[in-house]
């Protein structure tokens, strides 16, 4: 039995993943300031005839970051604009906060992107863990998990009413007429929530795809409630197989709860790579990332994307108890940074964070392409993965290694595709076109 077509997205960082990319990569660190960076990435990952690029962002940066990290947290839907008009089918997908945005003007500029780019457009739906971005958008707090998961529903529900105030059939050309839209097939989006109200119909028709695929990549409880109800992509982190294979199907079970077709929704892990050609090559490469690594960029940085202050903490300290007080947790990341606290309570922090280092995923892959292309097939075999949202520890090397040794590895096997066969990105991810209701 043939394995249904992998699925892949390119992740994009400046310089790479790893924390100490930069300082090994052998381009100008300036380069990721410019557009053709961002180009040569999206061109390869075309190459590899992969189903995205994905672009994350940062709405605040903590000072601390800016010592350790290039800071390129461009507007993403800028960005992937620009992609659009140098590629021709690489899926576009950026990172849009439900909690500093409103609806109808995000739902506009997503959907600007998806007419640009001939329907590739996706939006990765995120609530903002950090609560630096209240101060920076002039808020007087930042709302707790459970706020900004409540109020992310109601986000989406408003976003696709806009995103569908157009009828397919709805727009004319009549020259002759003078018509251009039938209005009889346009419909506002008459959203009244707890939360938002949004009347105005999108300034434009539908996209080729309908509406931008929706992305999310929440691990706690309320993100894969969120998920099950309108991912068509999940960007997951899981620790190994296992656990990769048991939050698939706890995902699939909540997709069917809700009414859903699991096979509707794409559950693409987070895979750092580090790539040699050979084993001991890829492990000396990953040694030396490591090994230019700051130990207090570690602790800050677990904290920060637990959304925690870490001006709050002594690394040198065992984690104080959680103070959220039987409430839901600042997000999973914080619920994985107590839990191994909880394992070694002794442990100062910094030695904790350690254990939690891997980001948005867990898991680094180290070693050669044959490896790697056996690895992938063990996740898809165990129902552990659609694919993988590749996060090449340095970049361009890594996707540039992945495209060139491991896709045809895939394809061999005949659990890759060896040509595009759509236009749009939902095409890619074998993805219904979404009906207007």
């Amino acid at each position: 039995m043939i394995a249904p077509s992998l699925h892949f997205n390119a992740f994009i960082w400046p310089a790479g993943y790893h924390e100490s990319a930069w300082r090994v990569v052998d381009d100008d660190i300036r380069d990721v300031l410019g557009l053709p960076y961002y180009v040569g990435i999206a061109r390869t990952a075309e190459r590899g005839l992969m189903d995205a690029v994905f672009l994350a962002d940062n709405l605040a940066i903590a000072e601390y970051r800016t010592t350790h990290l290039p800071q390129t947290q461009f507007d993403p839907i800028s960005v992937l604009s620009a992609l659009a008009a140098v590629t021709t089918h690489i899926g576009l997908v950026g990172t849009g906060s439900t909690t500093y945005s409103k609806p109808w003007e995000l739902a506009r500029r997503f959907a600007t992107l998806d007419h640009l780019s001939a329907g590739r457009a996706g939006w990765n739906i995120v609530t903002t863990v950090t609560p630096l971005a209240a101060a920076a958008f002039g808020e007087p707090a930042h709302p707790d998990h459970a706020d900004r998961y409540a109020r992310a529903g109601e986000f989406v529900d408003a976003a696709i009413r806009v995103w569908d105030s157009w009828g397919d059939d709805a727009l004319v050309g009549d020259r002759e007429r003078g018509v251009w839209a039938d209005r009889g097939k346009l419909h506002t989006p008459g959203f009244h929530g707890k939360y938002y109200d949004v009347e105005g119909i999108q300034p434009f028709p539908r996209s080729p795809q309908g509406r931008p695929v929706l992305v999310q990549a929440g691990q706690s409880p309320a993100g894969i409630a969120l998920a099950a109800r309108y991912a068509e992509m999940v960007f997951s982190g899981p620790s190994s197989v296992q656990a990769a294979a048991a939050f698939r199907s706890k995902l699939h079970a909540q997709v069917t709860a809700v009414g859903r077709n699991p096979r509707q929704v794409a559950v693409l892990p987070a895979l750092m790579v580090t790539l040699g050609g050979t084993e001991a090559e890829a492990r000396e490469r990953a040694r030396h990332l490591e090994e230019l690594a700051s130990p207090d960029f570690r602790w800050q940085n677990a904290l920060y994307t637990a959304g925690l202050d870490p001006d709050a903490f002594d690394p040198d300290a065992p984690l104080p108890p959680d103070t959220w007080g039987g409430q839901a947790a600042p997000s999973s990341r914080a619920e994985q940074l107590y839990a191994a606290a909880r394992a070694q309570p002794d442990a100062p922090l910094r030695e904790v964070a350690q254990l939690v280092t891997g980001g948005a995923g867990q898991v680094h892959f180290t070693g050669t392409p044959e490896q790697l292309a056996a690895f992938i097939a063990e996740w898809q075999d165990a129902g552990a993965a659609d694919g993988f949202t590749i996060m090449g520890s340095t970049l361009p090397y890594e996707l540039t290694a992945f495209v060139d040794h491991v896709v045809p590895l895939l394809q061999r096997q005949g659990r890759y595709r060896t040509e595009y066969t759509g236009s749009t990105l939902r095409d890619h991810l074998n993805l219904d076109k979404p009906a207007v209701d």
